[in-house]
């Protein structure tokens, strides 16, 4: 692009998932209600978690931060999607733009860590139960929760200053329904090797070694459910571990499904309306995939309600 097509970006253009006007009340329906179900299914878990003291265990202190983490991670999207449909505009600032992409990659990414975190506490838990309470102590808990914090803030920061540096041309389109990072640079007019280059190591690295101590927490925890005698044990170390697994699958199942398909297709709306699976859906379904198969937090919620 020529430099005299470079502009100060007062705003970007949201195409969302659909341009049809005729559509635009059914999305709007559609999203209120996975938006409502997401906030209402994880502010129960981190209630029932709060009220009871039976819960009071590390397993349940990062669920509770999981819920919360999902809840945030919607409503850095899905609210400011409500608002454009209801104004019939697609209009987002600049700054707004930046923002919300900062805090998408923020919950995102702790969403990420907390996943691994809790796979660490299952593997303790069924491979050192005898040393379990002393390692997983509050102290420990609260400092792999602020290392998870830290480490999410720190690569949505470089990210974010990275992409300050970018200068845009005069087609601020982005083909999705937020402000997705890999969008934004497309539209950069200035070089982006940094941006991209820099992209690419951190998700290498908060991606990939993230999802290999989770593999390798169930390879030892798997080993050693096998080894044991009893089918009750095996039963009840199961169950503890199949809610997270659930939670694991779909969350990077959907994720490595959405980069696979934009791989693949060159159709930007295909890859916003598949990327809908792991910014919405996998954060509406958590809370029921937890409440469904794990005793505990049924038996909470009712107490909770009674």
């Amino acid at each position: 692009m020529e430099p005299g097509n470079q502009t100060q970006v007062p705003e970007f253009i949201l195409l969302g998932l659909s341009e049809e006007a005729e559509l635009q009340p059914l999305l709007f329906g559609l999203f209120l209600s996975m938006y409502l179900v997401t906030f209402t299914g994880n502010l129960l878990i981190i209630l029932a978690i709060a009220t009871d003291s039976h819960l009071h265990t590390p397993m349940y202190f990062f669920l509770s931060n999981l819920s919360f983490a999902d809840i945030c991670f919607t409503s850095t999207t899905v609210p400011k999607m409500l608002i454009n449909i209801q104004m019939r505009t697609k209009v987002i600032t600049y700054e707004d733009c930046i923002t919300q992409m900062y805090f998408f990659m923020l919950f995102g990414g702790l969403d990420n860590f907390l996943l691994t975190v809790m796979a660490y506490d299952r593997f303790l838990a069924i491979c050192h139960p005898m040393h379990y309470m002393v390692i997983m102590n509050p102290r420990f808990c609260g400092l792999l929760l602020l290392t998870s914090w830290v480490l999410s803030f720190l690569q949505s920061l470089l990210n974010g200053l990275l992409l300050l540096r970018l200068s845009f041309c005069t087609e601020l389109e982005i083909p999705h329904f937020f402000c997705e990072f890999n969008q934004i640079i497309q539209l950069a007019c200035s070089d982006t090797f940094l941006n991209d280059l820099v992209m690419y190591l951190v998700s290498a690295a908060l991606g990939v070694i993230p999802f290999s101590g989770i593999l390798f927490s169930y390879m030892k925890i798997v080993s050693s459910i096998l080894k044991m005698s009893s089918a009750e044990g095996k039963s009840k170390a199961f169950s503890t571990c199949g809610s997270h697994v659930s939670v694991v699958s779909l969350f990077y199942g959907t994720a490595l499904g959405v980069y696979l398909s934009s791989a693949a297709i060159e159709n930007s709306r295909a890859t916003a309306i598949a990327s809908v699976m792991y910014t919405v859906a996998t954060p509406m379904l958590n809370p029921f995939i937890y409440s469904l198969r794990n005793k505990d937090i049924k038996q909470a919620l009712r107490k909770f309600f009674s």
